[in-house]
């Protein structure tokens, strides 16, 4: 998809007027991103997308149940193993034009050795999750799902609470984008590709009590 925009883009007959007015439009965005570094901080749950500061709203249970579920379950399981590291929510990621506060991520050892204790921006993880919300859906289907894949995340989960089911979506390095690998269900089993042996029950991302019982068996395995 993105080599068939570069080829129409070249052949447009006022590409150089196009790109004087994409370079203007930059330039001002690039402006407005500092600006975002400089007001954003610990206390502000914001992103910084295509030139605009995007505020997050406070979420419904259902969706921080699953966030801290998923982050709990994943998080002592890569610990576990040393396969990396895993943040939840307020760990910004930049990537080359956004910035974005996923609801999971997770970086193996050679991504995240260079990672310090001070450290406020982060690259591209190897794993996302974003856990829908009717005011983030469009952008989780539509800007971070085009950006993930074009900055070389392997592997990206859409859970939604509401039909308490899994998306699990892996990249084609070829065509930069993702493909659905599966949809993951209350009654099955989801398991990632990328986190080597990470295999919980779907229900234990949206019941605590299951999750409770799927971290202990993590832990023991």
């Amino acid at each position: 998809m993105a080599s068939l925009d570069l080829e129409q883009l070249l052949e447009a007959p006022n590409i150089k007027l196009l790109m004087q007015q994409a370079e203007t439009v930059l330039r001002d965005e690039a402006h407005q991103r500092q600006q975002f570094y400089d007001w954003v901080n610990e206390d502000h749950k914001a992103e910084f997308i295509n030139g605009a500061i995007v505020m997050h709203s406070p979420v419904k249970e259902r969706h921080w149940v699953a966030v801290g579920n998923l982050y709990s379950l994943l998080k002592a399981y890569v610990i576990k193993h040393k396969l990396g590291r895993v943040a939840s929510e307020k760990a910004m990621i930049s990537l080359t034009r956004n910035d974005y506060e996923p609801d999971v991520c997770f970086w193996n050892t050679e991504r995240s050795q260079t990672f310090g204790s001070e450290m406020m921006q982060f690259p591209a993880p190897d794993l996302v999750v974003e856990v829908l919300s009717k005011s983030t859906e469009k952008i989780d289907r539509g800007v971070k799902y085009n950006d993930y894949a074009a900055h070389g995340v392997q592997e990206y989960w859409i859970v939604d609470t509401r039909k308490q089911l899994i998306e699990q979506y892996i990249l084609d390095v070829d065509l930069e984008t993702f493909t659905l690998e599966n949809t993951f269900k209350i009654q099955q089993e989801v398991e990632s590709k990328i986190v080597a042996g990470f295999r919980i029950e779907v229900e234990a991302v949206f019941n605590e009590e299951a999750s409770n019982k799927a971290l202990l068996k993590l832990l023991m395995n």
